[in-house]
């Protein structure tokens, strides 16, 4: 019988499994850095890491353009939920050409968990001011709808309808709507966020020029996501989960009107 789920995979052999997992890489990628189908470097290092232990519902993949770089061009993080369906944790894909900004670890080398557990605030506004969004260590590929696309034929032909994502920040949230993505849970806060951000609003209010509520935050949905992550809100973005239904196009946009 053909796998359902993250489990079932697991429990594939270990070259077979491999073959399944590989199916969550878009081949543009593989093209764009010249990596081949069996993921060897010319030297016969492995630049595909897998962490998908038999017995598990998780799976961890980390694809690299060249053996020992700091940094992986993909690392997506898959679970099974309670109910059997797939949830994505995490899937970034980092330019390895891009400059790097230490946000995901502190000085002394502890892990920040990408700014959520500990902040390095210095590596951040260094970040901020680059360009780049919360969470981020080095400036994307521009390949996340490829991604997409790879990840909602991967879901499909496992046979699944639908799949949840778990967006980490507030400008997750909105890249997944223009998806086509819809809440399971945390409309009303993005709502309620896009409401506090506009004119007197109570957001809009608590900008104050400093480092991470710059007052342009108000109509830019990367700057509101620092803004968000620096606390403006009272308390952290979590309790946000979403879900696509493969084919299907939600249409929602919680920042009308707002840029990026």
């Amino acid at each position: 019988m053909r796998p359902t789920s993250i489990t079932s995979i697991n429990k594939l052999p270990e070259q077979e499994k491999r073959e399944t997992y590989a199916r969550l890489i878009p081949n543009e990628l593989l093209k764009r850095f010249y990596i081949g189908p069996d993921f060897l470097d010319k030297d016969g290092n492995d630049l595909l890491i897998l962490r998908a232990p038999a017995g598990s519902n998780t799976v961890e993949m980390s694809l690299y353009h060249k053996a020992g770089y700091r940094d992986a061009i993909l690392y997506g993080h898959v679970v099974d939920n309670l109910n059997n369906q797939l949830h994505v944790l995490l899937y970034v894909m980092n330019d390895p050409d891009a400059a790097r900004y230490d946000v995901d670890k502190m000085p002394d080398g502890t892990w920040t968990k990408f700014g959520t557990f500990k902040r390095n605030l210095e590596a951040e506004e260094a970040a901020m001011k680059a360009g780049l969004s919360p969470g981020q260590i080095r400036k994307g590929l521009r390949a996340a709808s490829k991604g997409q696309n790879a990840f909602e034929l991967f879901a499909k032909n496992l046979g699944h309808t639908i799949y949840f994502v778990e967006p980490l920040y507030y400008h997750n949230a909105i890249i997944f709507e223009s998806y086509g993505f819809s809440y399971q849970s945390g409309r009303r806060r993005m709502e309620s966020i896009q409401a506090g951000f506009q004119t007197r609003g109570e957001l809009a209010d608590l900008l104050d020029g400093s480092t991470y509520r710059v007052r342009a935050a108000a109509n830019s949905i990367r700057l509101r996501s620092w803004a968000i992550h620096d606390g403006i809100l009272g308390k952290p973005f979590t309790n946000v989960t979403m879900y696509k239904n493969i084919g299907k196009q939600a249409e929602l946009n919680t920042a009308e009107g707002t840029g990026w």
